[in-house]
């Protein structure tokens, strides 16, 4: 073979090679913009599947309340079913709240152990989330179906638990509520250069203080006014207290974290406060100009249906905000990375279904509640009142831990340097 030939195959071999890593470069390029729509696709599904789970939970307090107040007339079956006792008491009012709550509890519970730890898109447990609706319908029916076939004292063991894991969804709302306040700071005054945000957060600021200052007067002048109204006195005058805490350590200078925080969070204990004194018995409540409305009056019909709606998205704001649960925030994310933790989300669902039951029935097991009133007697009052002073308690601690921790931080130091002194003179 002449040198001219061999130079023309060996030229020919760089052509072919070159044509392949270009092929394998496209098909490499194809495959990773496949891989980009893929994900984006699972996401989302992901993201629509939220708001399908947010539809269901939304649906089982729709049938809790109409187990309680209609289903006795409506549902004349249920009266032959064994478990239900005589008229079929036992499924209906307190105790039918409580099974419809039982078998969403289960539905999520099942979610929650079928989807824990799922990290990646392309897991199959990924797919069991945003899809197979079919049979999660199935999953769903028969859930709900389980608990009117338990007997009744299992049902109220569940009731009984059900005081704990209303607490513990409380809790991380309220977690869940701080964390948005923070943020909200955060963007609203995020440094010294952007004059035009700061301006915003000032004026922001100063509208929370003046709903709140507000807020109190309306609650003296609407529940406390008669010197007999003495609970409600106490109520209102101790928030005022605390929103004076709140706003002296926020202006601390060694806190030094403004007002636009301790301001929304001004209004927010001036809410709880109000649905507090809102839960008392209409009977015995100190309110100005009460009169007795009917049942069916359309204001109570109103907040009824608002109470509902603030349930589920109470659920559901709680569970797409896992991020403010974690303890490290150096987590790095990808793009096959779930939006959100799947895990969490149903968790804090299965415990919505234990809160929205205490709702229905005023955390009282004996209740016995009118129809369209939710969240009313002494026990609800007394939750509510915990849970105002538990998060006023929660923001101050997070006010004064940085401080806390520092000083802490300079009086080891300043040990350390003085045991080193000593030493050195020793």
């Amino acid at each position: 073979m002449s040198a001219s030939e061999v130079t023309v195959e060996a030229t020919a071999i760089q052509i072919n090679l070159r044509d392949s890593q270009s092929v394998l470069q496209e098909e490499v390029v194809a495959s990773l913009d496949l891989n980009k729509v893929d994900y984006a696709m699972e996401i989302k599904k992901s993201l629509q599947a939220r708001y399908y789970f947010g539809i269901i939970f939304l649906i089982m307090n729709l049938v809790a309340w109409f187990f309680r107040d209609y289903g006795h007339s409506v549902l004349p079956f249920i009266h032959y079913i064994k478990v239900c006792g005589s008229e079929g008491e036992d499924c209906f009012h307190s105790l039918g709240v409580l099974r419809v709550s039982l078998g969403c509890y289960i539905f999520f519970l099942v979610m929650f152990l079928t989807t824990v730890n799922t990290r990646k898109l392309c897991e199959y447990r990924n797919s069991w989330h945003s899809g197979w609706w079919e049979v999660k319908s199935v999953l769903l029916i028969v859930s709900m179906a389980l608990p009117f076939f338990f007997p009744s004292k299992i049902v109220q063991i569940y009731g009984e638990i059900a005081h704990i894991g209303a607490g513990i969804f409380l809790l991380l709302q309220l977690l869940s509520v701080i964390h948005f306040i923070n943020w909200w700071t955060k963007y609203w005054t995020p440094d010294e250069e952007s004059k035009q945000r700061c301006s915003l957060g000032l004026l922001m600021s100063t509208l929370f203080y003046v709903a709140s200052i507000c807020g109190i007067l309306y609650l003296y002048k609407s529940y406390a006014t008669r010197i007999s109204c003495s609970l409600n006195l106490f109520f209102i005058t101790w928030t005022v207290i605390l929103l004076a805490a709140m706003m002296v350590i926020s202006l601390n200078s060694k806190v030094n974290r403004g007002l636009l925080s301790s301001g929304i969070m001004a209004s927010y204990i001036v809410f709880l406060c109000w649905c507090a004194i809102r839960s008392e018995p209409d009977i015995i409540r100190c309110e100005a100009n009460n009169q007795e409305k009917g049942n069916g009056g359309w204001i109570t019909i109103l907040g009824f249906l608002i109470a509902i709606f603030a349930i589920v998205m109470a659920a559901f704001s709680t569970g797409i905000d896992s991020k403010c649960f974690q303890f490290s925030n150096n987590k790095v994310e990808h793009e096959d990375d779930i939006p959100y933790s799947y895990g969490f989300f149903h968790m804090v669902f299965s415990l919505g279904s234990m809160y929205f039951a205490m709702l229905f029935i005023s955390w009282d097991l004996n209740n016995s509640a009118r129809k369209w009133s939710i969240d009313v007697g002494w026990i609800s009052t007394w939750v509510k009142v915990t849970n105002e002073w538990f998060a006023a308690t929660i923001y101050i601690w997070m006010l004064i831990s940085p401080v806390v921790r520092q000083n802490k931080v300079m009086n080891n130091n300043n040990g350390t340097v003085q045991e080193t002194a000593d030493s050195v003179m020793a």
